[in-house]
């Protein structure tokens, strides 16, 4: 259409607003039909162009596309400036309808959708931003086919066999209408049903479509339109179509011939128009006014030009016509509003603000269809609050399982997704979540480790707090272990009581009372340092259970070692002129004991000061639980303990061994003997066993070598002392 302006006096100055339409198509007459009321109602306003009166020419394009620059051009490469500087329109760009399509389809869970679009800058365009879009949102397209209405019929089948042959169940098109007239009538032919389809404003509201779905393929269909809109008088206007008959234009002709089915030149029989039809009998797509959104374009249009005109002309009560015509500056910056209270203005790239309501196709009982606005979508606001829908009054296509159209099922907490193999992100694996991590969350890429002091529960879904493990007074095993080393040390009591109550007899005196004395009371701490071994290790535990028990021990061998020596000089002492009994006496006893006991303290001290042993939770030995234990600090000082525990008890035993076959007086020998070959087997089993005992079982290990070795010494001197009494016994009886 081609828009001028006059004024008596000047030269009609044409000015191009694009309305180019198809040959007597229904939907485009009634495009015109909204300029020319637009026209006129300016024309008679007083306080727009006053004095100033717009006209038009039209022109038919035949629906070529090249040609159709238009009020419904949605295309968004339309808003690149360098491309097109002096384009505007009143519908929005399909950037954000493909953005709307594509937050809708998420809404409703559907990741794995098949996309159809029409192969032109509309199809293409669309459904690339749809696409980009959808990817940031986690949807996937199943396929992705471009088709136009005059491609072959195999065409067509092959797009027809691709959608029956997919796994998604939502169909998202780019599609005009024509071409998808064309695709529904195929879909028709091969009963294809069962599909979810979204649809976009140059369909979804299409009365032809609606007309074309005669076999329920688009019941429940959903997508974006237009907002709903009234334009005052333009219903009665374009119903008015008597000035297009007294105008003898020849396109009213071919529009009454085609909109009552007859001709003026009537033959073989053909119904013969007369020119005064009534227009109030016909139901068609011109009598139809679903497309009253798109006629609101059409006149927002007319008045957006108008207003640009009004300030290039300076407009108050007349118009100055003598300036140059460059609308497309003034157009940027225009804002008012329509008679219905509509807001119109131009962004940077002369769009308008993109508004959409959402439709859903709801059959009816009579078989018709109704688009129902089931939500809205309004891109001036934030993401979160763009689309907004009433799920309640929504209706599905029957058998599309829309809750369903996923490649794979959603992962459940406990579990991670794994992408399958040459295939698209929506398609993956669920895997469950090792030990030690979790995923509390659906659909979760990644696994979380837990802390190291929490494991994965049996679920995977929570860290909870490891099990903590020692050694302690309440389980069974330290219960025992307990009651063993205290009757251990009431076992020595006794025996210290009863050689307290006869140490003035010749027996007591005769087996050493002093380091018998010692001895017994080293072994008491040594059934009782044990003790320190069970319960929560503390840092004060930990130093004293190891430099107690080492010290205790070097006590208790040096008493054995030096009972060994006295026997061996005492025998030394019985051979003719020998004199060593002096050389190692009580004093001379004493003081070795002291000596080597010294030697282990000194050791402890060092080991204490330079790195002690200190509590440590091993979470290495045991995934699943923490175990409390003592972390030895210095290695060099537990070995160097050990080592010289292990150093007094051989020497002991090297001499007691020497002695073994001394008189029965000197019997003492062979006990000694017996108790460092019980101690010296005790601990070179615990070795082996100590580094192999996993978690408390090494400290009941050690707890139990520490017990069997101070039994071993407390059997040995007890039934020594008692061979001593009964051979002493009798020795007297034979006396008598």
């Amino acid at each position: 259409a081609w828009m001028s302006l006059s004024k008596s006096g000047f030269d009609t100055i044409p000015l191009i607003l694009a309305m180019f339409f198809r040959c007597i198509e229904m939907s485009n007459f009634q495009f015109a039909q909204a300029m020319l009321f637009a026209i006129a109602e300016i024309n008679n306003s007083s306080d727009l162009l006053p004095g100033v009166s717009l006209g038009y020419r039209m022109y038919d394009s035949c629906g070529f596309p090249p040609h159709g620059i238009s009020h419904w051009a949605t295309c968004a490469c339309l808003s690149d400036k360098a491309k097109y500087p002096s384009f505007f329109r009143t519908i929005p760009s399909d950037l954000y309808q493909s953005r709307a399509v594509a937050q809708l389809v998420r809404h409703f869970g559907w990741t794995w959708v098949g996309a159809i679009r029409t192969n032109d800058d509309y199809g293409n365009n669309g459904m690339a931003t749809f696409t980009e879009t959808a990817n940031q949102l986690g949807i996937c397209l199943e396929y992705s086919v471009p088709f136009i209405s005059t491609d072959s019929p195999e065409k067509l089948l092959s797009i027809v066999n691709i959608i029956k042959q997919s796994t998604s169940k939502v169909i998202v098109t780019f599609v005009q209408p024509r071409d998808f007239i064309t695709l529904i009538t195929a879909l028709s032919e091969h009963n294809v049903t069962g599909y979810q389809w979204v649809g976009t404003e140059a369909w979804i509201v299409d009365s032809e479509i609606v007309a074309m779905n005669k076999h329920h393929i688009l019941d429940g269909a959903i997508g974006v339109s237009i907002p709903e809109a009234h334009v005052r008088g333009i219903e009665e206007f374009m119903m008015d179509v008597k000035p297009l008959n007294s105008s003898g234009n020849q396109l009213f002709t071919e529009f009454w011939e085609a909109l009552f089915s007859c001709e003026f030149n009537s033959k073989n029989n053909q119904k013969r128009c007369t020119g005064t039809e009534d227009l109030s009998d016909v139901k068609n797509s011109f009598t139809d006014m679903s497309l009253m959104p798109i006629l609101n374009n059409v006149y927002k249009g007319v008045y957006a030009v108008a207003h640009a005109l009004h300030k290039i002309l300076k407009c108050n009560k007349t118009c100055d016509t003598n300036v140059t015509l460059d609308p497309s500056m003034h157009l940027r910056n225009i804002r008012f509003q329509t008679k219905e209270g509509e807001e119109v203005y131009f962004n940077e790239n002369g769009d308008p603000v993109a508004k959409y309501e959402i439709i859903n196709w709801q059959p009816t009982a009579q078989g018709t269809v109704e688009f129902v606005t089931v939500g809205l979508y309004d891109a001036s606001l934030p993401v979160d609050k763009q689309l907004t829908l009433q799920n309640a009054s929504l209706f599905w296509a029957q058998n599309s399982n829309q809750g369903t159209s996923i490649c794979s099922k959603p992962c459940l907490p406990g579990t991670r997704k794994v992408l399958q193999k040459g295939k698209p992100v929506c398609c993956y694996d669920c895997t469950p979540c090792a030990e030690g991590e979790i995923s509390n969350t659906t659909d979760s890429i990644t696994c979380i480790q837990c802390p190291p002091d929490f494991w994965s529960n049996a679920q995977r879904v929570a860290c909870v707090q490891k099990e903590t493990e020692f050694l302690s007074y309440e389980e069974i095993m330290g219960a025992l272990l307990t009651a063993a080393s205290l009757f251990g040390t009431c076992m020595t009591c006794v025996v210290a009581w009863i050689f307290l109550k006869y140490r003035k007899t010749p027996i007591v005196r005769a087996n050493n009372s002093e380091l018998s004395f010692l001895l017994l009371f080293s072994l008491s701490l040594c059934f009782l340092c044990s003790l320190t071994f069970i319960g929560r290790p503390s840092e004060w535990s930990c130093m004293l259970r190891h430099t107690a028990f080492g010290i205790t021990f070097v006590l208790c061998i040096s008493c054995v070692l030096g009972k060994t020596i006295v026997v061996l000089m005492a025998f030394r002492a019985t051979l003719p002129g020998s004199n060593v009994m002096k050389w190692f006496g009580p004093l001379q006893q004493r003081l070795s004991v002291v000596a080597f006991t010294l030697i282990q303290v000194l050791i402890c001290v060092l080991w204490l000061t330079i790195s002690p042993p200190f509590p440590f939770k091993n979470m290495k030995q045991f995934t699943y639980k923490i175990i409390m234990e003592c972390a030895m600090g210095s290695a060099i000082g537990f070995w160097a303990v050990l080592g010289y525990i292990g150093l007094l008890a051989v020497l002991c035993f090297v001499l007691a061994f020497l002695a073994r076959k001394l008189p029965d007086n000197f019997n003492e020998a062979k006990f000694i003997t017996f108790s460092m070959l019980i101690f010296c087997a005790v601990w070179v089993t615990f070795i082996p066993a100590y580094v192999s005992s996993p978690g408390k079982f090494s400290v009941a290990v050690e707890i139990f070598a520490i017990l069997a070795s101070s039994y071993g010494l407390l059997f040995a001197f007890s039934s020594q002392s008692v061979i001593l009494f009964y051979s002493n016994l009798k020795r007297i009886q034979r006396n008598i």
